[in-house]
């Protein structure tokens, strides 16, 4: 049973959304929140401190504290909330290779929940229906938070090694969607236009954040051990998603898909990069067996409720309004001027889906 818990990530949404609610757990002594701002949203009775995870500082908050459970929840998935890819990197991989090291020299720490992603396994047309724990990702992430992640868990699998006496227990999640949440993946659904692949209409899996600080909790409180992917009931395409969304879809043929990505990036300040473009082609759902013998966790919302729920908070309704066909329209051809230089490179593909104009037919109902 945990006793003292020391939570990373406080100052950001999810972290202290945990925090708040692992306070009021009367089976958790105290709980610490770790992190290198104050949070500006309530933490509950959450003890704050005021450290840096990439600082071997870290080792005394432990030892200080007399921790022996660490949540380690920050890990960034998205460049522009950390300052950008360097820094990104710095907190995702250093970060948790000095934490780990403070683990590994203290005695009193017992347990190690790991917060991961779905991302380790990649996105590739050669993915199996379902990823197990057990699958390994046929094409790993190159870029991005997916590569971090993989990192993390590799520096994580040999501090199990090292210290067989901590329990360490790593949750995939699937993509995290939730009125309250912001990533790269609601940044794209809520583009006036969304770029899809031309041809293709992947699968799509989500957790809602209710139910992964849940899943947290869980393994924070439980005795489970080892990786276990969480995931949402059933699943949904991206066509469905958009039209529950109500923005129109733009096909992109797949060779100008990072064209089109690029001015996206400019226009929208989204950060829509191969990651994204592969989950966008190929999707990825996930085995949840282990979720709910082992972790004991029943996900309250199903994929399509968790993205009701968001597109209902964001109020993104559809279909889409007469009215907002100018504007998305006026988006296409900024967007065709920032691409459109290219067409030669993909022979005209850009061009020639960029000037069809898909809007007069994409007057759809949410599904």
């Amino acid at each position: 049973m945990a006793e003292v818990v020391m939570i990373t990530g406080v100052s950001r949404y999810l972290g202290g959304r945990f925090a708040r609610m692992l306070s009021t757990e009367s089976s958790v002594g105290r709980v610490i929140g770790v992190d290198v701002v104050p949070p500006t949203h309530d933490i509950g009775s959450t003890e704050f401190v005021r450290a840096d995870i990439r600082n071997p500082v870290i080792a005394k908050v432990l030892e200080r504290a007399g921790v022996d459970t660490v949540v380690h929840m920050n890990v960034i998935a998205t460049p522009t909330s950390a300052g950008g890819r360097i820094s990104m990197k710095e907190i995702n991989v250093i970060g948790t290779m000095q934490l780990l090291a403070a683990c590994q020299k203290s005695s009193g720490v017992k347990r190690l929940v790991v917060k991961s992603t779905s991302s380790v396994y990649g996105a590739s047309p050669k993915d199996p229906a379902k990823f197990t724990e057990e699958t390994p990702a046929k094409v790993l992430p190159r870029a991005g938070w997916g590569k971090d992640s993989v990192e993390v868990e590799g520096y994580v699998r040999g501090f199990s090694r090292r210290r067989p006496d901590v329990d360490v227990a790593v949750l995939r999640f699937a993509n995290v969607i939730g009125p309250g949440v912001r990533t790269a993946l609601t940044d794209y659904f809520e583009l006036p236009v969304a770029p899809t692949v031309l041809g293709f209409d992947p699968r799509l899996q989500f957790v809602h954040e209710d139910d992964l600080l849940e899943g947290m909790r869980l393994a924070t409180e439980g005795d489970v051990t080892g990786v276990v992917n969480v995931a949402a009931d059933g699943v949904l395409t991206l066509s469905q998603t958009l039209g529950m969304t109500g923005h129109p879809p733009l096909p992109v043929p797949l060779p100008a898909m990072d064209l089109v990505a690029q001015g996206v990036r400019r226009l929208f300040r989204t950060d829509l990069g191969n990651e994204q473009i592969r989950l966008l082609t190929y999707g990825r759902c996930l085995d949840t067996l282990r979720m709910r013998t082992d972790l004991a966790l029943e996900p309250r919302w199903t994929t399509r409720e968790a993205f009701a729920a968001y597109v209902a908070a964001r109020r993104l309704h559809g279909p889409v309004p007469e009215s907002a066909l100018d504007e998305a329209s006026e988006q296409l051809v900024a967007l065709a001027g920032l691409v459109g230089g290219a067409a030669a490179t993909v022979g005209g593909g850009a061009s020639a889906v960029l000037e069809a104009n898909p809007l007069r037919s994409l007057r759809r109902s949410a599904p």
